[in-house]
């Protein structure tokens, strides 16, 4: 059996190492999405079709063929090269896919290519105090009132909400109707009047996370995606690339190359933890499953080409993803030692804290973005068919 790829995808493997080789020294290290470093990295990624390879140009994409063995390699390069491969967050991640699929030409044109290059930051305006798990309670209201709706409620954990420049918003617009009908999908500026953010400090030490207000904001009546009523639907597509993008098996891979250099590294007794049997069985096991999330991610983009269903194989990947990064990060922090308990600005912390906070981060979206006990029950209910958790009925008033 030849499990080789072939001339044609050695021959573009040697086109990105090249790549990499002459540029890597400009990718960003640690700047932020708004950084100079970040948008100029951004923007040659896209040129050379390393990121948004599969979008259109029209849409400011690189307008290739979709490719498994292509997309396999770029993954398998750039985290081999340690290099970031681009921007993300939920504009890039979530909003540009779901565009793509139900947006009007109008909205793609208006929001896909700054998103892509860096120039429009989203946030997502979903999970509310009394709506998280049941998210279809959500009571932010948007009453239509001549040519502009008019907003007011307030969402919860709305991340990047303080430096985001629109949001993408689920508001109740048929107050009347079921509560999966009567929800609408609409787009608007953060700087529009009425908005207020109040950051929420989270356990990483950093306030990723905010409350928002909304107060009478008015928005234009045609910055709706879909059909009024029918937000429910563009809400399910978009929380589909929100799983995906949780679970990124190409980032993983470069946190696992991380992860392997600093077993290298540290030692005890003077050997070198990577020759120790207890964390090289460690390391193993979840080497085992960084394979087999990369392998899933292969069956999604195939059954994506194919036109077949993928439904099971998406549904895995928020709760195999988040998992696996947490416990993959926790090896790292145990293999430095007392120096794994060093954070923020101690003297003696690693790598700028990166494994720390990084642990923290996950142990979080093992929470966010569906706990892994929702995610259990979608995967066994909606994935496998099983049977309902069974209801307690509610004793009668008498």
């Amino acid at each position: 059996m030849d499990l080789s790829y072939g001339p044609e995808y050695e021959s573009f493997r040697a086109e990105v190492v090249t790549f990499l080789t002459t540029h890597r020294d400009a990718a960003p290290k640690g700047e932020g999405m708004r950084a100079a470093a970040s948008l100029a990295w951004q923007k040659l990624l896209i040129e050379n079709g390393y990121t948004a390879r599969t979008i259109p140009e029209q849409y400011g994409g690189y307008g290739a063929e979709p490719d498994i063995l292509k997309s396999r390699i770029i993954a398998e390069e750039f985290a081999n090269a340690k290099t970031s491969t681009g921007l993300g967050g939920q504009g890039i991640s979530m909003l540009v896919p779901t565009l793509l699929e139900m947006g009007t030409e109008e909205q793609k044109q208006q929001f896909i290519g700054p998103t892509l290059r860096g120039e429009m930051v989203w946030c997502q305006g979903y999970s509310e105090p009394g709506a998280g798990s049941d998210l279809a309670s959500l009571r932010t209201s948007a009453v239509l009132d001549g040519d502009e709706w008019v907003v007011n409620g307030q969402k919860i954990w709305t991340s990047t909400a303080h430096i985001a420049d629109w949001i993408f918003c689920l508001v109740r617009t048929e107050p009347d109707a079921p509560k999966h009908k009567g929800i609408s999908f609409l787009l608007f500026e953060m700087d529009t009047p009425g908005i207020e953010i109040r950051p929420l400090v989270d356990m990483t030490g950093a306030a990723n996370f905010n409350e928002t207000f909304f107060t009478d904001v008015r928005v234009p009546k045609q910055q709706i995606v879909g059909e009024r009523g029918e937000g429910w639907l563009v809400a399910n597509a978009i929380l589909g690339h929100e799983r995906d993008s949780l679970g990124n098996p190409n980032i993983t891979l470069a946190r696992f190359n991380a992860l392997i250099d600093l077993l290298k590294t540290e030692t005890i007794d003077g050997q070198r933890l990577i020759d120790h049997p207890t964390y090289r069985d460690r390391l193993m096991r979840i080497q085992g499953r960084v394979m087999a999330l990369r392998c899933n991610d292969l069956r999604i983009l195939s059954a994506k080409l194919n036109n077949a269903d993928a439904t099971l194989a998406r549904m895995i990947v928020k709760l195999q993803g988040t998992e696996l990064r947490h416990d993959l990060e926790g090896l790292a922090i145990d293999a430095m030692g007392e120096f794994g308990l060093a954070y923020d600005d101690n003297p003696y912390v690693r790598d700028h804290g990166s494994w720390q906070a990084q642990y923290m981060f996950y142990l979080g979206l093992i929470i966010g973005g569906g706990t892994s006990q929702i995610q259990k029950n979608i995967i066994s209910e909606r994935g496998l068919d099983m049977p309902r958790e069974p209801k307690v009925e509610k004793a009668s008033q008498g």
